[in-house]
């Protein structure tokens, strides 16, 4: 029988839920066992799509085409293993399962209720991931912190749900701050105390509290906190600032977090866990012989979680060549023609981010303009491919006024236009091109000896894409279209011939890196700019 686990939180929000999730998970797999993990966002957005990235971070998207949780992202990178729709569940999707089913007359005439029918729901929900036979335990993380509104049907169908499979199934993990107080000069345990009330009240005895603390917890503070909370001392456990989100399994290693779920769960301690893979990334991370200045251009700059699947998959590709990545995060609205260049100053690589609207785009342009004229590497992703796509025809090929159809509808040049298969669509949410999608390579480019394959699958999330009535006159200036889709020609990956490194993708390459697989484009653009750095 597949068994459950289940993480909340209190006090405050951004404990590290997610991070811990993960760690566990990667624990638990390295021992043998098929894991996953699941979140449920307490908001009633349906899924993060429409979400402006200042309020979430960014919007991660999975294999199947869900947008989601950036904690999925994380998942991913750990665990190396792909997510799905059913890894991300909002109250939003709840509500509208439940009030869809309603309009059928699937409920006989009952009144509808938040109990039973939206925790019913909720529980058809957790079980989907532990029903298909394909993982032995399912790690789900409640968004939220306990106490808030929106979080009560969730604790509530927890409850339930612990009820109904019995003991020894399931588990709670409680995550929670034990703030310490300068002016005292001490740890505090009354906020878990309190936070740890809070769950009990709603039914819910914590088998686990994982204590978020910038200080070691000495002995007698784990064993207040066992006791007024109810839990074995063994099970109070220390989550202690760490420098990198990569360091947090093998923390969770030493405090033996994976060991007493083993054994409150009733499952054997299979074979100790193997982190060699992992233990050699962290070297490589921790001891860089080299290191790189890249800028990265967006419109989201001042929140880093907005990109933060490509600082992840920075971190990855820099650990792969021994090469620290400084990341230097550039708003692309104070880019201007007067000012890039000093702007750009001291930069071994740009990289121009996606993003949606005009707000910045010109920038972008003005970004571009300066590494390709001056031969510094470029990495563009999607917007940031199309941004490549506008420069290149308005300063190479002369087309005057080239623009994106999004940015400006009456162009007299659309080199980047809407596709087709978007222009009827007057719905935001969930509508774009969403997912995996095939790209064939051209042989003899620089993209066929990166991938080091003809045949590829990368992720979407776009509406725009490059208009193939230009494709020749392209082609023919040196900026090749070198990753087609096989299915409807769209341009997938364009490059420059020669330049160290001027490449640009309509797909998102850096949803699919992870610690175990960085993705060989990063590895590439790092390695071409710690060439160039090595040149200056």
């Amino acid at each position: 029988m597949t068994k459950y686990i289940f993480v909340t939180g209190g006090v405050t929000s951004s404990l590290g839920k997610g991070i811990i999730s993960a760690s566990l998970a990667k624990l638990l797999q390295s021992r043998g066992y098929r894991v996953t993990i699941q979140k449920f966002d307490p908001y009633i957005n349906i899924d993060p799509g429409t979400l402006n990235p200042y309020e979430h971070g960014e919007c991660y998207v999975t294999e199947d085409g869900a947008e989601t949780d950036l904690d999925l992202g994380h998942y991913e990178r750990f665990l190396n293993t792909p997510t799905s729709k059913a890894n991300n569940i909002t109250t939003g999707r709840i509500y509208q399962n439940v009030i869809n089913k309603e309009r059928e007359g699937a409920f006989l005439g009952k009144t509808v209720q938040v109990v039973p029918h939206i925790t019913d729901e909720i529980k058809r929900n957790f079980r989907i991931l532990g029903e298909n036979g394909e993982f032995d335990i399912v790690i789900t993380e409640l968004g939220g912190t306990v106490g808030d509104i929106e979080s009560l049907p969730y604790i509530e169908a927890v409850r339930q749900f612990r009820w109904e499979i019995g003991s020894n199934n399931s588990l709670v993990i409680h995550l929670t701050l034990v703030p310490f107080l300068a002016a005292a000069g001490e740890l505090k345990t009354k906020p878990t105390q309190h936070s740890v009330k809070m769950l009990l009240e709603y039914g819910i005895q914590p088998d686990v509290l994982v204590c978020r603390t910038e200080h070691h917890l000495t002995n007698d503070i784990r064993k207040k906190i066992a006791q007024f909370c109810n839990v074995n001392i063994n099970a109070v456990i220390e989550s202690i600032d760490a420098p990198s989100i990569y360091d947090v399994p093998l923390l969770m290693l030493k405090e033996q977090l994976d060991k007493t779920v083993l054994t409150k769960l009733k499952l054997p301690h299979k074979n100790e866990p193997s982190l060699e893979n992992w233990k050699d990334f962290l070297g490589r991370l921790k001891n860089p012989t080299a290191d790189v200045r890249i800028a990265l251009v967006g419109k989201y700059v001042e929140l880093p979680d907005a990109y933060k699947s490509i600082t992840e998959a920075f971190i990855h590709a820099g650990a792969k060549q021994e090469c620290k990545v400084r990341i230097e995060y550039i708003p692309s609205e104070q880019l201007t023609p007067e000012n890039a260049v000093e702007k750009l100053k001291g930069m071994h690589g740009v990289l121009v981010a996606p993003g949606f609207g005009e707000r910045g785009f010109e920038g972008k342009i003005q970004a571009i303009r300066h590494v390709r004229e001056n031969n510094i590497p470029f990495f563009g992703i999607c917007l940031g491919m199309q941004c490549a796509v506008v420069e290149f025809g308005r300063h190479v090929l002369e087309l005057e006024g080239a623009n994106s159809t999004e940015m400006n509808p009456d162009t007299p040049h659309p080199v980047i236009g809407m596709m087709e298969d978007q222009k009827n669509i007057t719905l935001k949410g969930g509508t774009m091109r969403l997912g995996a999608y095939p790209c064939d390579i051209k042989k003899g480019t620089k993209a066929a000896a990166i991938y080091g394959k003809n045949h590829i699958s990368e992720r979407h999330r776009h509406r725009y894409e490059f208009n193939n009535d230009y494709l020749k006159q392209y082609e023919a200036a040196g900026l090749t279209p070198s990753g087609i889709n096989p299915d409807n020609g769209l341009v997938e990956i364009v490059e420059l011939k020669n330049h160290p490194f001027f490449v640009g993708s309509q797909f998102h390459p850096e949803l699919k890196s992870t610690v175990a697989n960085p993705h060989p484009l990063f590895i590439n653009f790092v390695a071409a700019s710690l060439a160039y750095a090595r040149k200056k």
